[in-house]
């Protein structure tokens, strides 16, 4: 198992340097996002192209790549012909001659960490032997559509409205964004939590937790809530809906 995760790591460096090389080349750091669910793609493909096959193996490959190849594709038509997202812009300014070495070490060599560790429930799947039917398949694939469509519906609401809207300061407040600030943001924290339920009865299921729990933590206090928010420190429409609406868990008001 070690052997294997250190194979993958170096995998994940090379896969790292290459998007590096296509940032410094196109001077566009946010090419790290379309990278990231691409990345979980290609390890699924490896998997399935390295080990023996079963059902649940399949089932987690399927759901990964769903999610991977939607989220790559949302965000580079999101990106196309705008400029560079407001956080990498900031690092680019913040960094300033220490940016490019900076930018490989604390953006893409730090993202291919995480993705080795949160693609755990995919090295489980295909280092575990084939298992019978167990209720946490249905379950998770259950509660997996249940997170796509939080996340699908959510960032599809908020690219209508950002479309339309006239003024910048403006608040998305309806849809599913009037029960949750993060309704995306949510729905990616359940469909991983959803794909170590899959895996859980699996020989090596367990230490597929790794995985929802470092994603949980990133989006709760590190790169998703917390640096969206600061975005709209100060702006009173933000406020205000700040006061009346959970950041992630939807609370149904009446």
């Amino acid at each position: 198992m070690i052997s294997l995760y250190l194979n993958l790591g170096l995998l994940l460096l090379g896969y790292a340097s290459l998007w590096f090389v296509v940032s410094v080349i196109i001077k566009r750091n946010d090419v790290a996002d379309i990278a990231w669910g691409l990345g979980y793609v290609g390890l699924c493909i490896y998997h399935y192209l390295s080990f023996p096959q079963h059902v649940t193996a399949l089932i987690v490959y399927l759901l990964v790549s769903l999610w991977g190849i939607r989220l790559s594709v949302y965000i580079g038509m999101r990106n196309a012909g705008k400029t560079e997202d407001f956080r990498y812009r900031q690092w680019r300014e913040e960094w300033g001659a220490t940016f490019y070495w900076r930018s490989f070490l604390q953006v893409y060599v730090l993202q291919a960490f995480f993705l080795l560790v949160i693609s755990t429930p995919i090295v489980m799947a295909a280092q575990s032997a084939a298992m019978d039917w167990h209720w946490s398949g249905p379950v998770g694939i259950g509660l997996w559509l249940f997170g796509f469509y939080w996340q699908v519906v959510g960032d599809y609401q908020l690219a209508q409205f950002l479309k339309r809207r006239k003024d910048r300061s403006e608040i998305m407040q309806t849809g599913l964004w009037k029960y949750s600030r993060h309704p995306n943001y949510f729905g990616e924290i359940v469909m991983w939590w959803a794909v170590f339920i899959v895996v859980l009865p699996l020989q090596y299921g367990i230490y597929a937790i790794a995985s929802p729990v470092l994603i949980t933590w990133l989006i709760t206090s590190v790169s998703g809530v917390p640096m969206l928010e600061r975005k709209y420190k100060g702006n009173a429409a933000f406020e205000a809906y700040k006061q009346k609406t959970p950041a992630l868990f939807p609370y149904f008001r009446k």
